[in-house]
């Protein structure tokens, strides 16, 4: 797919609180450098539209920071916090890296995938959850932890994750 043209009206792009909640972002980084917004208008934008970036939603990120849609899509697609397809209400993030995968990550997952019946990259039929596989969430001292939504939670047992499921609306 190739862009034809780039939108220049920039209130058109998103709606007022996108926007302003972009810009706020923006303010954080010398003026001449709102590119380094990216990420958090990538989070945004993702977070408005459900879960997931498009590729539309990616263009028109790149047109409001003023960046060529390749450099947002290198973006994209090197973070695992981005979405490209649509994931559950409730996203399921399991660390699989090495300290998770010593204290017992490949149980939880079994377990996870037994009790939802879904794999790594699939969401249930209701649309309730989805499951992915993450590198590191940066928590090792808590190791086997997954992340839903914003809340982290470790040392996870088979138990422990019946509990927080069941949590869940």
């Amino acid at each position: 797919m190739q862009r034809t043209r780039r939108c220049e009206d920039k209130e058109a792009l998103f709606t007022p609180e996108i926007r302003a909640e972009i810009d706020q972002w923006v303010a954080k980084y010398p003026e001449g450098w709102k590119q380094s917004a990216c990420m958090a208008a990538l989070r945004i934008v993702q977070d408005a539209n459900g879960g997931h970036l498009t590729t539309e939603l990616m263009d028109q990120v790149a047109d409001y920071l003023d960046m060529p849609p390749i450099a947002v899509y290198e973006v994209a697609t090197f973070y695992s916090m981005y979405e490209h397809k649509p994931v559950g209400r409730h996203k399921i993030c399991l660390c699989t890296n090495i300290s998770c995968m010593i204290n017992g990550s490949d149980s939880i997952y079994e377990h996870l995938r037994s009790r939802l019946g879904i794999g790594f990259g699939e969401v249930t039929e209701d649309g309730r959850f989805s499951l992915k596989e993450v590198e590191c969430l940066g928590a090792c001292g808590g190791a086997p932890m997954m992340q839903i939504g914003n809340t982290y939670y470790e040392n996870l047992t088979p138990e422990l994750v019946d509990q927080i499921l069941d949590g869940l609306e």
